[in-house]
């Protein structure tokens, strides 16, 4: 499968489906931290390519809950930020998946309620981070090794300038499972 990897700098799900085979880019504003296949810039300059599979991680800075009492005053930046999701959502790529934690994106996007919420502790990793998927053309994915040790370590990150990409991090276990679970169809 061609597979596009949307707002991801890390590489991580794109080695994912890179290691089960799959000719997997990722797209971001910033260098992929790792060596691959990376398109540096905007990812809507690149959803013309013919792609079987996206999966996306859009910003969630001006859309999840969690930051909800910073969204007065940034109401262009939130509409920004849909129109974004909604680009991304609406493209001619018959299989998407947009990843996002909880966020306005249920309640003020043409998406709707997410198909699905995972955590972590459903991929191998004793932590909690509910992530919200909206599945387009993918069936939901079934937890792979389900650990105990539920921590918020995400939430409880340490202050940074660099705390936000920590928090954006997917980890491998879901990687794993979104390339085993959808590199298939």
């Amino acid at each position: 499968m061609r597979v596009l990897v949307a707002c991801e700098f890390s590489g991580t799900v794109r080695d994912a489906f890179d290691a089960l085979g799959h000719d997997a880019w990722s797209c971001d504003l910033l260098p992929s931290e790792k060596w691959g296949h990376h398109f540096h810039g905007d990812v809507l300059t690149v959803l013309d390519q013919e792609w079987d599979l996206m999966i996306a991680h859009p910003p969630c800075t001006h859309l999840a809950v969690s930051g909800a009492r910073w969204f007065k005053g940034k109401e262009k930046e939130q509409e920004e930020a849909l129109s974004f999701v909604e680009a991304l959502w609406t493209t001619k790529i018959h299989l998407v998946a947009i990843e996002n934690p909880i966020s306005i994106i249920s309640t003020k996007s043409m998406l709707g309620k997410p198909t699905q919420i995972i955590q972590p502790w459903q991929f191998g990793h004793g932590e909690t981070k509910a992530t919200c998927l909206w599945l387009k053309g993918l069936p939901k994915l079934i937890p792979t090794d389900i650990v105990d040790g539920r921590k918020p370590r995400v939430h409880h990150a340490s202050p940074g300038p660099d705390r936000w990409k920590e928090r954006s991090r997917t980890l491998p276990g879901i990687a794993a499972a979104m390339a085993q679970q959808w590199g298939g169809l």
